[in-house]
């Protein structure tokens, strides 16, 4: 667990370091998506570590209190706990998680845009550490035909004990072939948080994290093809197909973002109270929707372990599986070596 209190963030830049620690180079030059190892666990061993830990998940309108307390495990080793909801039922998730979060964290702020919904708790003594706090919304492409399921994003901006944070959960136009309206609808997104006070949000961010159902597909392969190779647990295969990864490799979105190894099976879609992809007459190609990215700031003085990026296969109650990621900060001091 972090010591809040001793963060101090220092100046100048940081790099891409090979030990799975990351942050960006001065001059910022990625291209797409970098894919970084899993740390099994935070090896920092300064006490000046801030661990979050990301959750996303489209919950297909339905409630199942047991699925939702599944989301927040025994073990929480971290600081700041940060809730994605997209296609969210109109039951109270959030009382389900502050009385499943009761003995160790605390609810610090919610947003919410029809289905879409963001909550994010902190540790019980962590209220004292939050310097500023901002939230916003931004819908796109109207609500799709069905009311309560609008597309677009939720956001909150919060300094918290000096490092300055950015959290965007969001949900994606739908359909393998809306490619372009996802890229669009992301760009757009982007140029909209926060507008209102007058600074795009990506540049007043330490860390910025987009979590969500991003809706990207695997594209070139059917669905009897991908199954048989998730089911033989060769989906590494499957990554060359991913339409997230070649976007952004392409420069069209995504650009300088970090991304744990997709090792865990694609997240969508499948049969309602099971673990067995489509069976409907559809049969649907199997896809890594749900994502979690970060990016670290040219000159935050940050370093970032990810220490786990996993599906919640034991959640069933929706036709999308949870994501969960661990993501583990450190600023750096004077003496790091580069």
């Amino acid at each position: 667990m972090g010591n809040c209190s001793s963060f101090t963030l220092p100046k100048g830049g940081s790099k891409l370091l090979n030990n799975g620690m990351v942050s960006i180079d001065e001059d910022g030059t990625h291209e797409g998506i970098k894919t970084i190892p899993i740390q099994k666990a935070c090896e920092f061993t300064t006490n000046s570590v801030l661990c979050v830990c990301i959750i996303t998940w489209n919950m297909n309108s339905k409630m199942s209190v047991e699925d939702v307390t599944k989301l927040v495990s025994s073990n929480r080793k971290f600081d700041l706990l940060v809730v994605g909801l997209q296609e969210a039922p109109k039951s109270d998730v959030s009382q389900v998680l502050q009385e499943a979060l009761a003995e160790t964290h605390v609810l610090l702020d919610q947003k919410s845009m029809q289905s879409l919904q963001m909550l994010l708790f902190g540790s019980r003594s962590s209220e004292k550490y939050i310097r500023e706090m901002k939230v916003d919304k931004h819908a796109v492409g109207g609500c799709g035909g069905i009311i309560g399921r609008k597309k677009g994003a939720v956001a909150m901006y919060i300094n918290f004990s000096g490092i300055r944070m950015v959290f965007v959960s969001c949900h994606l136009a739908a359909h393998e072939h809306k490619v372009e309206k996802r890229n669009s609808e992301f760009q757009h997104i982007s140029q909209s948080l926060f507008s209102k006070y007058g600074t795009p949000y990506a540049q007043s961010a330490d860390i910025t994290v987009w979590f969500g159902d991003l809706n990207y597909r695997l594209e070139g392969i059917s669905s009897i093809p991908a199954r048989k190779m998730i089911e033989e647990n060769r989906q590494s295969k499957l990554r060359g197909k991913d339409q997230l990864l070649q976007e952004a490799e392409k420069g069209e979105v995504f650009n300088g973002y970090c991304e744990g190894t997709l090792s865990f099976k694609p997240t969508y879609k499948y049969d309602v109270g099971s673990s067995i992809y489509d069976t409907s007459s559809k049969i649907r190609v199997p896809s890594w929707t749900d994502r979690i990215l970060f990016k670290v700031g040219h000159s935050s003085g940050l370093d970032a372990v990810l220490s786990s990026y996993e599906s919640l296969d034991c959640v069933r109650s929706s036709d999308h599986k949870p994501v969960k990621a661990h993501l583990c900060l450190r600023v750096r001091s004077d003496g790091d070596a580069d």
